[in-house]
């Protein structure tokens, strides 16, 4: 059954939809976007938005229960592109995956996930909760990938499944600090994506449980 990116119980005092935290949310965005990980503090965010700090940290009062609702906003939004462009009926799972691919890569071109993924990153390195919060969006993530490879290549193993999974999402993502908005070789990112469509497809279709164990630890190769 092909998973969907379901955001799990969100934190904090607050409801969705209400102008107050609507425009937390916003400013959370914006600093984390605009001004790096830094600068992502309750005070920051309540003199981006305008309010008291005593006003945001009603509603949120650690920053990490904005950035688990930031994540969920993304899980959600992801969601909705999938069954809009990627689940329509009548394609194969090939097609499904490269949809996939193009979908993340176009992504990673903009701004917004260019500078936010990178701050999230740097939080990571250094918050226990940020880092298992990055962890488990990405492990939604690779489901989703995962479902199609599955489909692609029922050869493989569960375990196997999450190998290429987790290859073709870290490929991906690697390519942000490369080819993101504003990155050294961002104009290469067309390029980037046809050879991505090409690769990681060809990958989830021939990838076998003996190429996935051959340079296991401590294990030589055998002659093809």
């Amino acid at each position: 059954m092909t998973q969907t990116l379901l955001a799990p119980s969100r934190p904090g005092i607050y409801a969705r939809g209400s102008e107050t935290v609507d425009a937390i949310l916003k400013a959370a965005l914006d600093v984390l976007i605009d001004e790096g990980a830094e600068c992502f503090t309750i005070r920051r965010i309540a003199a981006r938005c305008g309010m008291k700090v005593g006003n945001v940290s009603y509603h949120f009062p650690r920053k990490e229960m904005l950035i688990q609702v930031l994540l969920d906003d993304l899980v959600d939004s992801y969601g909705a592109q999938l069954e809009d462009v990627v689940r329509k009926p009548g394609l194969t799972a090939e097609e499904r995956l490269k949809l996939v691919i193009i979908l993340c890569l176009d992504d990673i071109g903009s701004k917004r996930t260019t500078h936010l993924f990178i701050e999230l990153w740097a939080l990571a390195n250094h918050n226990a909760f940020v880092a298992d919060r990055v962890r488990a969006f990405y492990e939604r993530v690779h489901g989703v990938i995962g479902d199609y490879v599955a489909a692609i290549n029922p050869g493989l193993s569960a375990d196997d499944v999450h190998t290429v999974a987790l290859f073709i999402s870290a490929s991906m993502e690697g390519a942000t600090p490369f080819l993101g908005h504003g990155k050294p070789w961002a104009h290469k990112m067309p390029a980037f994506t046809a050879l991505a469509v090409q690769s990681l497809v060809a990958l989830a279709r021939t990838a076998t449980s003996r190429d996935i164990a051959a340079l296991a630890p401590g294990k030589v190769p055998e002659p093809a």
